[in-house]
């Protein structure tokens, strides 16, 4: 889909050098030009390490190239795609856009591209570009002082540190580790190596990455400092500044700890944070093997990434995920970008973070019987060298009628290795042990506690089957707030998925004389309810509308909506049937009423004769709300019309933009306005999807990765 010349143009101009193609533009055009290009080299290397695929593998090879033309072309050992007067500004405190940023992900994308592909051509360009930024570091020092080079820092710098630490672990190189060690900002892991929260007002991705850089200081020198303070780092975050998504964040910066309820808005959860947050994880989970950070990676990943881009259209992807009452990812500060002219910082770590789907699934711990941890249930499949196994992972998809996480791991061994191994697998916290069951080669086997892993050591045989089964139940948790007023404000999870209801702003629960979450909440077998949605379809001269109900809950006539939008969940109702059991299986002659997709239990009503359809309470609509459907008036074999069951001869018609109860005399000339073709619904209830009580109106409940443009709330308010 991108093209090479345009990913490498800016860099071209720069050394003077062809630019065929044509540039991409948003902010590749500005002064972090380059930033994605990194991301790319990085995201297609690791796509590359894991599918082998030759398409992907031509066009990464081809970027390094234009790249090494470039470099050597200026022959400075400096490559960007702005100028070096940048740095100057930089060095000087003057106001420039983050230059280290983008320079960061060049040099983590052509280490990626020789750790994943082994291309040394981008290990050689990599070296030469730590070179000269050394030079210019050690300049600065020797001018001004080492307090200015400190000073420059408070810039975003990205993950420079991070990357010459993984650096200085390929060469050995100290000048590598030296420069490394320049980056490492004091004023800020100090305070982490103190042990004291005073996250409240920094700008979060500058420093998530520096703690990785920290990590992979722990990693190449073993110095345990480094270690204490990421793990203090993950637990302040995780325990005070985190949203039930696993996220963190609003309008890029913290707040104060446990102060999170004022916050929720449209600029919560910059996509960015949540990728380096895994980072983060993904290292305590390593080094410790602790349940916590799999859980947290977990949390994260479902519910903080597979939502950021738009469906399945590529290139269409949020800078924030919007957490507020009746929010949209569609309506925040930058909305959904356009796949050639955004290129937002959350573009680079978005395709960085599909091109890891698999990257910690499995973690191998070697030794004299090697084990393999499995910490995510994902369909995926594993070669496992060391052990000479083979493992297919299947995961059905959970629904909210069927509430449990079944996964089935079927083994392929090497007969003649005679050798041993552990499979470890995790038991995640949300479950319990009333229903979870698991078996080896149908051999039923003894679960452990909620939070532990399961380990099961043998020499593994072709065909070896492991089934699991974990209960899913619906549960609760507070957002992370310690004033008392705030106490109410929860968010409503299934398993890892939390899930959101459909709202325009209302955040109001039913919650009086219940005693559990069953007791306002239940699921919706949509399998069944999926049959039952359609959409009033209205073909005319000029255009194609539909019906929809509008915010005050009348209906009117509208365009026909692109897929994915608000005005799909509008255009889409629930049949309820009220006709016979016996009764012809046809629409024709069904009495039925219709139910708005977005509120259960209101249904459509009229007002009397030429008046508006509105919507109201299902419990006090009578027989305003039953409509008989009938051929259409107009004569058309596929269309119908609705015949109000309690005013014969009145019809449902588009009148002047809007629906009304049409009951005079219906000429020939005005059968179209009451005649309508009957499509499937345009929205679709998703397998996990439940009802919830309110106090103005029930709620729709659905995972909130599986949205794109519908108005939303992600925390409820329990203590009506």
């Amino acid at each position: 889909m991108l093209d090479v010349d345009g990913l490498v143009y800016s860099f071209r101009n720069q050394s003077e050098l062809p630019t065929p193609g044509t540039p991409y533009g948003g902010w590749e055009s500005t002064e972090l030009g380059g930033h994605f290009v990194g991301h790319y080299m990085s995201a297609t290397a690791k796509m590359w390490a894991s599918t082998n695929n030759d398409t992907v593998y031509k066009k990464m090879t081809a970027v390094v190239s234009a790249l090494y033309d470039c470099q050597k072309k200026m022959g400075t050992g400096y490559l960007s795609a702005f100028p070096s007067e940048l740095f100057d500004r930089f060095e000087q405190i003057q106001p420039v856009w983050a230059p280290y940023y983008t320079i960061h992900k060049i040099m983590a994308g052509l280490v990626d591209q020789y750790t994943f592909a082994g291309n040394t051509k981008a290990l050689e360009m990599v070296v030469w570009m730590a070179e000269y930024f050394g030079n210019r570091v050690q300049n600065v020092i020797a001018k001004y002082s080492i307090e200015r080079h400190w000073a420059s820092l408070n810039e975003e710098t990205g993950g420079m540190n991070d990357v010459l630490y993984r650096l200085y672990s390929i060469t050995g190189n100290q000048k590598h580790l030296i420069l490394a060690h320049l980056f490492d900002k004091p004023c800020f892991l100090g305070m982490l190596a103190l042990q004291a929260d005073s996250l409240s007002n920094f700008h979060s991705n500058t420093h998530i990455p520096i703690v990785i850089g920290a990590q992979m200081r722990y990693e190449v020198t073993g110095d345990p400092l480094y270690k204490d303070l990421s793990t203090f780092f993950m637990n302040i975050v995780n325990s005070s500044h985190c949203y039930a998504t696993g996220g963190t964040s609003v309008s890029e910066f913290w707040r104060d700890p446990k102060r999170l309820a004022d916050t929720l808005q449209t600029e919560n959860e910059e996509s960015c944070t949540t990728y380096n947050m895994l980072k983060v994880s993904r290292n305590l989970f390593r080094w410790t093997k602790d349940m916590a950070y799999a859980d947290y990676y977990e949390r994260a990943l479902t519910n903080g990434v597979l939502g950021i881009q738009r469906g399945t259209e590529p290139g269409v992807m949020i800078y924030m995920l919007p957490l507020g009452p009746g929010v949209s990812k569609a309506h925040t500060y930058h909305g959904w970008g356009t796949p050639f002219n955004a290129f937002w910082c959350c573009y680079g770590t978005g395709i960085e973070s599909f091109s890891k789907l698999g990257d910690s699934i499995y973690f191998e711990e070697e030794g004299s019987s090697p084990a393999l941890y499995i910490i995510q249930y994902i369909s995926s499949s594993l070669k496992w060298k060391s052990s000479q196994v083979g493992i297919n992972q299947k995961v059905e998809t959970p629904t909210s009628t069927d509430p449990y996480l079944r996964v089935t791991l079927v083994i392929s061994a090497d007969e003649a290795t005679g050798k041993s191994s552990t499979l470890k697998l995790r038991i995640p916290f949300w479950t319990s042990l009333d229903g979870a069951k698991a078996s080896l080669n149908d051999q039923e086997l003894h679960i452990p506690a909620p939070g532990t892993f399961m380990s099961i050591t043998k020499n593994w045989s072709s065909n070896d089957k492991i089934v699991l089964q974990f209960p899913m139940s619906l549960r609760t948790e507070a957002i992370k707030d310690d004033r008392r007023e705030y106490a109410s404000i929860k968010a409503i999870l299934y398993g890892p998925y939390l899930l959101v209801g459909l709202s325009d702003g209302d955040w109001d629960l039913q919650t009086k004389n219940t005693h559990s979450l069953s007791d306002f909440i239940a699921p919706i077998p949509s399998s069944s309810y999926n049959s039952q949605l359609i959409t009033l379809v209205q073909p005319t001269q000029n255009s194609t509308q539909v019906v929809i109900k509008d915010s005050k809950d009348t209906l009117t006539m509208d365009d026909f909506p692109g897929p994915g939008t608000k005005s799909t969940v509008h255009a889409t109702f629930r049949l309820i049937d009220h006709s016979p059991n016996n009764a012809s299986s046809t629409i024709i002659g069904k009495s039925v009423s219709l139910e708005p997709f977005d509120q259960p239990g209101k249904v459509v009503s009229h007002q009397g004769p030429n008046k508006g359809l509105v919507v109201v309470s299902n419990a006090n609509s009578g027989r305003n709300s039953m409509f008989k459907f009938v051929p259409g008036l107009d004569g058309k074999p596929e269309s119908v019309s609705l015949e109000s069951a309690g005013s014969p001869g009145c019809y449902v018609g588009a009148v002047n933009g809007g629906v009304r109860l049409v009951c005079r005399a219906v000429g020939s000339g005005e059968n179209g306005l009451v005649s309508f073709v009957l499509s499937g619904g345009l929205s679709e209830y998703h397998p996990m999807s439940f009802v919830a009580e309110g106090e103005k109106q029930n709620f729709l409940l659905q995972p909130l990765f599986g949205l794109r443009d519908e108005s939303y709330t992600a925390y409820f308010n329990f203590g009506v």
